[in-house]
């Protein structure tokens, strides 16, 4: 009697990871937008649906990444958790070299931040990828490079084009969080695949008050004194991108006829991002794009946003 329960035990779970197995191979993927917009919009349900039916943990959207990264951007630790209880990398990387925790740092998502530590996201990189610290200090949070570098962050960690946490800062401005990098000991000598260092990116990008604290008093009244020009073109004063503008105008429009920007909000943040990132790359932006807004006029609240780029 023993024997036979034993063995309907046994039946029954064999037939079950069979029929599961059969599910999984029939299993057709979403689409990688349709994929992507459930996960930033926090369908729980549609995802772990998928999830049950054999999508890849790791499966990557149109943009972002994977749903760990998505989630990560969007601070959601319940998707969070539940792409990495279905065995998600959180240390995957999406197309443009970047993993989750970098996400989560450019968006400043604190509880997204300490979960990825706290399961094993990688802090400091190999020489010639973006860290987070890179991000955390290009986006201006200081509390957050200081709690990175707490944390064991390289802070003269090398970019893809050999720029450090301190040059970033210096690129857009973030007095605040170069001020804190200086004091922390990072190295402002230490130079780019092109040659040029910390101070030659303060007086490019005319930030005089970061000049002042990389060196001693005759090396700032020396470099000062140097004609502009011989520091370079301040390639941050060229127009935004057409495809950026064009969702600013319609941000305006939207919000003059009373209907919600959060959506398109979402689209601006992404493009200022990938834009940020092209242009530390030296990557030339598609040229082409078209701007489609749906909206119904008895449910302004769904107004919904959406870039498509040309070839």
């Amino acid at each position: 009697m023993k024997r036979h329960k034993k063995f309907s035990r046994c039946f029954f779970l064999t037939a079950t990871l069979l029929v599961f197995a059969a599910s999984a191979a029939d299993f057709t993927p979403p689409a990688p937008v349709h994929f992507g917009v459930t996960v930033e919009l926090g369908d729980l349900k549609q995802a772990k649906d998928w999830l049950d039916q054999g999508l890849s943990p790791d499966y990557q959207a149109d943009r972002l990444g994977s749903g760990l990264m998505i989630a990560a951007w969007e601070g959601n630790l319940p998707m969070l958790e539940l792409f990495y209880r279905y065995g998600a990398n959180v240390n995957l990387e999406n197309s443009a070299g970047e993993q989750a925790l970098l996400l989560a740092v450019w968006k400043n998502q604190r509880v997204a931040i300490d979960w990825l530590l706290a399961h094993g996201a990688t802090l400091s990189r190999p020489p010639g990828q973006w860290s987070a610290l890179h991000y955390a200090a290009f986006s201006g949070h200081p509390d957050l490079v200081a709690k990175l570098l707490e944390q064991g962050a390289d802070i003269d960690a090398r970019s893809p084009g050999g720029a450090t946490p301190l040059m970033m800062a210096i690129y857009d401005g973030k007095q605040e969080v170069a001020r804190l990098l200086i004091e922390r000991g990072a190295n402002p000598k230490v130079r780019n695949d092109r040659g040029d260092g910390a101070m030659e990116w303060a007086m490019r990008y005319n930030q005089l008050a970061i000049a002042r604290r990389l060196g001693d008093p005759e090396a700032f009244v020396a470099a000062a004194n140097q004609p502009k020009e011989n520091w370079g073109r301040d390639t941050r004063s060229e127009a935004a991108p057409a495809d950026l503008d064009m969702l600013l105008k319609a941000r305006r429009h939207l919000i003059a006829r009373g209907l919600s920007a959060e959506d398109i909000d979402r689209n601006i943040a992404a493009l200022r991002a990938r834009y940020a990132r092209q242009e530390r790359d030296n990557i030339v932006p598609p040229s082409a794009a078209t701007l489609e807004i749906t909206a119904r006029r008895s449910a302004p609240q769904e107004q919904k946003a959406r870039l498509i780029e040309g070839p």
